[in-house]
């Protein structure tokens, strides 16, 4: 079963944070904070126009984003999680 994100959604696989800090300390579960940056796995189409096109979408597959602490909506999906959100949810696209 796969995903496909409808209009001008975006379905983002989470970049974990590191388990481990600069200094060699492991971090347990409950101190690790939620991760506001992934990996861009599919795209919609784009959002309809008034004039019945879509808009071009400005990500695609397989771009690094930034994205807000609780934006979107979690699935999860044989055992993996992955987020869809809009893309105006989006903050930016790491280089």
């Amino acid at each position: 079963m796969a995903i496909k994100p409808m209009d001008d959604r975006v379905l983002v696989k989470p970049i974990e944070s590191e388990s481990k800090t600069a200094s060699g300390i492991f971090l347990p579960e409950s101190a690790k904070e939620k991760p506001v940056k992934g990996e861009v796995l599919a795209t919609g189409p784009g959002k309809r126009l008034d004039n019945g096109g879509r808009a071009q979408m400005s990500v695609r597959k397989g771009d690094t984003v930034v994205y807000g602490k609780y934006a979107g909506t979690e699935v999860e999906l044989k055992g993996d999680k992955f987020l869809i959100l809009r893309e105006s949810e989006l903050l930016g696209v790491l280089d």
